[in-house]
């Protein structure tokens, strides 16, 4: 798959997370964001929008953790996304911002060469 692929898909993923926190389908839009973060975060931009979007996440869900964790991965991710980034983490405060992981199998089609 093309670079091109990724960023449409990332894109796709955050249309979905959209539609399920507007049904109020939490753990759903959730997911989508992980899948747009994962797809995204060797991009500044991208990877930026989408501890932006987790932000808002946790702001209408009213979860504390998300959101000073995603306070300071905006700010990790302007800083050093273009250094390192830990390969297929999910960018949720759940998970440590440094921490590699397995990419998920309905996306790896987009990280093949």
């Amino acid at each position: 798959m093309t670079k091109l692929q990724r960023k449409q898909e990332f894109y796709n993923q955050i249309t979905l997370y959209k539609k399920a926190l507007k049904n109020n389908s939490f753990r759903v839009s959730f997911y989508h964001l992980e899948n747009a973060h994962i797809l995204g975060q060797k991009h500044l931009y991208r990877h930026t929008l989408s501890h932006i979007y987790m932000l808002i996440y946790g702001i209408k869900t009213k979860n504390i953790k998300e959101i000073l964790g995603q306070i300071t991965r905006i700010l990790a991710s302007l800083f050093f996304t273009n250094i390192w980034v830990p390969k297929g983490n999910t960018g949720g405060a759940n998970i440590s911002p440094i921490k590699p992981i397995p990419i998920r199998k309905e996306l790896q089609k987009y990280f093949s060469k």
